[in-house]
């Protein structure tokens, strides 16, 4: 059942049968923990001689070793074989409500549904109705679609994100009497895991109606303060090449087809991902800072000097006694068209002053510059670091800078993608590792 104008599809999902442990079952997204090998050896021990979706995955801890052409062969052989013996179990057309709860208490909800890959265009400058919110890097395209190219199913740790401040869409379901598909702890610290199913016509079509209110173009030039701008339905939040992954495949099957007509109702147009309303409770924003190392300080200002001019934008520094000075100093030079961006540097800190910036966010106008800045400095490196904590005590070390960036306004952050286009790579994170989509639906996309 698909609605084109929405590029929404409801989708056939594939569940573990009733005597599969759900625990077991479920397991976090393949792109966390990558720095640390022991949890996924746990996972490995949990699960041994079990159906799971650890599976059907491929750790990004492992993608370096030698074995992946055989451990894609694995996961393959493993997602027919369950689909052959039943282990996995198709259910009536429909979405999924879900809710996850973390050890902290929080809940986030989310709705499982299937959407068009032809309304999705990762490239610079898009204007698609599904947007990237940050770089697409290409080059790490290649293991993922190599895992996915021969693959019967998908099973997404991708989530969406809409923009309902007024709850239209998702949070009415929450108060519907829905039948109960699932309801256990997840492992390892994961919190839990519920999910209703969503097939009653009516519940579906409630849920397109509010949609197709959050499509309107007027709208959106009213919310966005905007004029004639392509409509921003859905905005990638996590697995962003997940979903870049399933539409260069959708792609290759489209060039390669000698009927595209017999084609186009191919299941792999479409991709299976999360709902979530970047305005829900339980969906935070958490920044991502940038430590510099092996770098000259009075270079960087020099650059900065010279590289915000040639973009429209005033610059200047201003140093502080100390990082307690900082937030006074900041309130004295906040105004309106400037941005403050605090730094340490050494036993230096202050901060960069940048009047008309070139970006709607203080991680673009930062981020820009240093891409440009660290070109040809081969003993220079960048990291992408959270909590404020760790940029004080790196940014501290002689040779190295720490920048502090403010978390992502959510309100401010589908204005931000329309505006200033996809945002660089590593400006924000939905929650921490364990707060990460675990994996528990599947969808068939191979005829």
């Amino acid at each position: 059942m698909p609605f084109d104008a929405l590029a929404l599809q409801v989708p056939i999902l594939l569940l573990p049968r009733a005597d599969v442990d759900p625990t077991r079952w479920a397991v976090i997204a393949c792109d966390q923990y990558t720095s640390q090998p022991e949890y996924w050896h746990e996972v490995e021990r949990l699960t041994e001689g079990k159906p799971s979706t650890l599976h059907l995955i491929f750790p990004e801890v492992y993608l370096d070793e030698a074995d992946g052409d055989a451990r894609i062969a694995a996961i393959n052989g493993t997602m027919e074989r369950y689909l052959a013996e039943g282990i996995l179990e198709a259910q009536p057309p429909g979405f999924m409500l879900v809710e996850r709860r973390t050890e902290t208490g929080a809940v986030r909800t989310g709705l499982m549904v299937a959407l068009d890959l032809e309304a999705y265009d990762y490239r610079p400058g898009s204007t698609s109705l599904i947007r990237a919110t940050e770089g697409t890097i290409l080059d790490r395209l290649p293991p993922r679609i190599r895992v996915r190219e021969k693959a019967p199913i998908e099973l997404p740790h991708i989530m969406v994100l809409i923009d309902d401040p007024e709850m239209t869409v998702i949070e009415p379901l929450a108060d519907r009497d829905l039948p109960l598909a699932y309801d256990f702890s997840l492992m390892l610290g994961g919190g839990h895991l519920r999910g209703r199913r969503v097939s009653d016509p009516d519940a579906i079509a409630q849920v397109a109606r509010a949609l197709e209110c959050l499509a309107d173009p007027r709208r959106l030039a009213e919310r966005y303060q905007v004029e004639n701008r392509s409509v921003l339905l859905y905005a990638m939040g996590d697995g962003n090449h997940s979903f870049a992954t399933a539409k260069a495949i959708w792609e290759k099957l489209k060039n390669e087809a000698s009927d595209h007509e017999a084609i186009i109702d191919h299941p792999a147009r479409y991709a299976l991902v999360e709902l979530v309303n970047v305005h829900d409770p339980g969906l935070e924003f958490e920044a991502i800072h940038r430590v510099l190392f092996n770098v000259d300080f009075d270079r960087l200002l020099r650059q900065a000097e010279d590289y915000y001019p040639r973009h429209g934008a005033g610059f200047r520094c201003e140093f502080c006694d100390d990082l307690d000075a900082l937030p006074e100093k900041s309130r004295r030079l906040a105004t309106d068209g400037r941005q403050l961006i605090p730094f340490i540097a050494g036993e230096r800190c202050g901060l960069l002053v940048v009047d008309r910036p070139p970006s709607h966010l203080e991680v673009a106008t930062l981020q820009g510059f240093l891409d440009e800045a660290l070109v040809g400095q081969e003993k220079s490196r960048i990291d992408y670091i959270h909590g404020e904590g760790s940029v004080t005590a790196l940014g501290k070390r002689p040779g190295n800078v720490g920048f502090y960036l403010p978390a992502i306004c959510k309100r401010e952050f589908f204005r931000s993608i329309i505006l200033d286009g996809a945002l660089p790579r590593k400006t924000f994170s939905m929650g921490d590792a364990d707060e990460k989509r675990f994996y528990m639906e599947c969808r068939k996309i191979a005829p």
